[in-house]
Protein backbone atom coordinates (compact mmCIF):
# COMPACT_ATOMS: atom_id res chain seq x y z
CA UNK A 1 0.00 0.00 0.00
CA UNK A 2 0.79 3.52 -0.66
CA UNK A 3 -0.98 4.82 2.59
CA UNK A 4 -0.60 3.74 5.55
CA UNK A 5 -3.88 4.26 7.51
CA UNK A 6 -5.05 3.32 10.87
CA UNK A 7 -7.70 1.17 8.96
CA UNK A 8 -5.21 -0.59 7.04
CA UNK A 9 -2.75 -1.12 9.50
CA UNK A 10 -5.74 -2.98 11.79
CA UNK A 11 -6.51 -4.98 9.01
CA UNK A 12 -3.41 -5.86 8.07
CA UNK A 13 -2.70 -6.92 12.02
CA UNK A 14 -5.33 -8.84 11.63
CA UNK A 15 -4.84 -10.78 8.54
CA UNK A 16 -0.90 -11.80 10.20
CA UNK A 17 -2.66 -13.25 13.06
CA UNK A 18 -4.42 -15.78 10.47
CA UNK A 19 -1.29 -16.14 8.75
CA UNK A 20 0.79 -17.18 11.54
CA UNK A 21 -2.16 -19.44 13.14
CA UNK A 22 -3.25 -21.19 9.91
CA UNK A 23 -0.97 -20.57 6.64
CA UNK A 24 1.11 -24.37 7.00
CA UNK A 25 -1.76 -25.70 8.01
CA UNK A 26 -2.91 -29.19 5.88
CA UNK A 27 -6.53 -27.19 6.42
CA UNK A 28 -6.63 -24.15 3.69
CA UNK A 29 -8.95 -22.78 5.11
CA UNK A 30 -6.58 -19.67 5.98
CA UNK A 31 -5.32 -19.55 2.98
CA UNK A 32 -8.61 -19.82 1.10
CA UNK A 33 -8.89 -16.06 3.01
CA UNK A 34 -6.31 -14.57 0.48
CA UNK A 35 -7.92 -16.72 -2.26
CA UNK A 36 -11.25 -15.13 -1.67
CA UNK A 37 -9.89 -11.74 -0.87
CA UNK A 38 -7.18 -11.74 -4.18
CA UNK A 39 -9.36 -14.10 -6.43
CA UNK A 40 -13.09 -13.79 -5.26
CA UNK A 41 -14.33 -14.61 -8.65
CA UNK A 42 -11.98 -17.76 -9.28
CA UNK A 43 -13.39 -21.02 -10.24
CA UNK A 44 -12.69 -24.15 -7.62
CA UNK A 45 -9.98 -25.16 -9.88
CA UNK A 46 -8.29 -21.48 -10.13
CA UNK A 47 -9.08 -21.54 -6.55
CA UNK A 48 -7.35 -24.60 -5.62
CA UNK A 49 -4.59 -23.64 -7.33
CA UNK A 50 -3.77 -20.83 -5.17
CA UNK A 51 -4.70 -22.08 -2.25
CA UNK A 52 -1.62 -24.45 -2.60
CA UNK A 53 0.69 -22.49 -5.03
CA UNK A 54 0.27 -20.11 -1.37
CA UNK A 55 1.31 -23.01 0.74
CA UNK A 56 4.15 -24.52 -1.43
CA UNK A 57 5.55 -21.43 -2.02
CA UNK A 58 6.35 -19.79 1.17
CA UNK A 59 6.67 -20.95 4.96
CA UNK A 60 4.18 -19.44 7.55
CA UNK A 61 6.97 -17.05 9.34
CA UNK A 62 7.95 -16.03 5.52
CA UNK A 63 4.71 -15.10 4.90
CA UNK A 64 4.11 -12.99 8.07
CA UNK A 65 7.34 -11.77 7.52
CA UNK A 66 6.79 -10.76 4.02
CA UNK A 67 3.25 -9.43 4.94
CA UNK A 68 4.38 -7.16 8.01
CA UNK A 69 7.47 -5.75 6.30
CA UNK A 70 5.52 -4.67 2.67
CA UNK A 71 3.00 -2.89 5.21
CA UNK A 72 6.38 -0.42 6.18
CA UNK A 73 7.42 0.13 2.49
CA UNK A 74 6.30 3.51 1.34
CA UNK A 75 7.65 4.71 -2.03
CA UNK A 76 5.49 7.54 -2.52
CA UNK A 77 8.13 9.97 -2.57
CA UNK A 78 10.42 8.52 -4.84
CA UNK A 79 7.45 8.01 -7.72
CA UNK A 80 8.42 11.04 -9.59
CA UNK A 81 12.08 10.06 -9.82
CA UNK A 82 10.80 6.78 -12.06
CA UNK A 83 11.99 7.48 -15.89
CA UNK A 84 10.95 4.29 -17.45
CA UNK A 85 7.62 3.90 -19.72
CA UNK A 86 5.22 2.76 -16.96
CA UNK A 87 2.07 0.82 -17.05
CA UNK A 88 -0.35 0.63 -13.85
CA UNK A 89 -2.96 -1.77 -14.62
CA UNK A 90 -5.85 -2.30 -11.48
CA UNK A 91 -9.01 -3.94 -11.12
CA UNK A 92 -11.85 -1.20 -10.41
CA UNK A 93 -13.23 -3.55 -7.71
CA UNK A 94 -10.92 -6.06 -6.17
CA UNK A 95 -10.50 -6.13 -1.93
CA UNK A 96 -6.79 -6.39 -1.63
CA UNK A 97 -5.84 -2.90 -3.12
CA UNK A 98 -8.22 0.06 -3.30
CA UNK A 99 -8.00 1.40 -7.14
CA UNK A 100 -7.47 4.77 -5.53
CA UNK A 101 -3.81 3.73 -4.65
CA UNK A 102 -3.80 2.52 -8.39
CA UNK A 103 -4.25 5.88 -9.73
CA UNK A 104 -1.82 7.12 -7.56
CA UNK A 105 0.66 5.34 -8.11
CA UNK A 106 0.43 6.76 -11.78
CA UNK A 107 -0.54 10.12 -10.79
CA UNK A 108 2.80 10.32 -9.41
CA UNK A 109 4.73 8.78 -11.83
CA UNK A 110 5.57 10.95 -14.94
CA UNK A 111 4.08 9.82 -18.15
CA UNK A 112 2.45 6.88 -16.63
CA UNK A 113 -0.22 5.26 -18.15
CA UNK A 114 -3.41 3.87 -16.14
CA UNK A 115 -5.76 1.46 -17.06
CA UNK A 116 -8.84 0.14 -14.83
CA UNK A 117 -10.17 -3.31 -15.40
CA UNK A 118 -13.76 -4.02 -14.43
CA UNK A 119 -12.63 -6.77 -12.50
CA UNK A 120 -13.08 -7.65 -8.84
CA UNK A 121 -10.05 -9.38 -8.69
CA UNK A 122 -6.64 -8.50 -7.48
CA UNK A 123 -4.97 -11.60 -10.30
CA UNK A 124 -7.14 -11.21 -13.41
CA UNK A 125 -8.28 -14.58 -14.75
CA UNK A 126 -9.15 -15.50 -18.43
CA UNK A 127 -12.70 -16.38 -17.67
CA UNK A 128 -13.79 -12.27 -16.98
CA UNK A 129 -14.29 -9.74 -19.01
CA UNK A 130 -11.39 -7.91 -17.77
CA UNK A 131 -8.39 -10.53 -19.01
CA UNK A 132 -8.96 -9.25 -22.82
CA UNK A 133 -8.41 -5.67 -22.00
CA UNK A 134 -5.49 -6.98 -19.62
CA UNK A 135 -3.78 -8.43 -22.86
CA UNK A 136 -4.84 -5.35 -24.76
CA UNK A 137 -3.07 -3.15 -22.69
CA UNK A 138 -0.27 -5.33 -22.08
CA UNK A 139 0.62 -6.33 -25.49
CA UNK A 140 0.53 -2.78 -26.43
CA UNK A 141 2.49 -1.07 -23.66
CA UNK A 142 5.20 -3.99 -24.79
CA UNK A 143 4.55 -3.28 -28.61
CA UNK A 144 3.55 -6.39 -29.01
CA UNK A 145 1.65 -7.81 -32.08
CA UNK A 146 -1.72 -7.63 -29.96
CA UNK A 147 -4.14 -9.62 -32.40
CA UNK A 148 -2.03 -12.60 -32.72
CA UNK A 149 -0.38 -12.35 -28.64
CA UNK A 150 -4.28 -12.25 -27.79
CA UNK A 151 -5.63 -15.02 -30.16
CA UNK A 152 -2.97 -17.04 -29.04
CA UNK A 153 -3.21 -16.44 -25.08
CA UNK A 154 -7.27 -16.48 -25.04
CA UNK A 155 -7.35 -20.10 -27.37
CA UNK A 156 -4.71 -21.44 -24.61
CA UNK A 157 -6.61 -20.34 -21.92
CA UNK A 158 -9.53 -21.57 -23.26
CA UNK A 159 -8.09 -24.97 -23.41
CA UNK A 160 -7.23 -25.17 -19.97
Amino acid sequence: MLRNTPGEVERRNALLTLVRLGWGKDNPAFRQLWTTLFMPDATPEQADWFNELQRVTTSPENAVQLLAEGGKINVIDLLPRVQCPTLVLHCRDEAAVPITEGRLLAARIPGARFVELPSRNHLVIPQEPAWEIFLRALGEFMEWDTDVSIQTTLRASNSQ
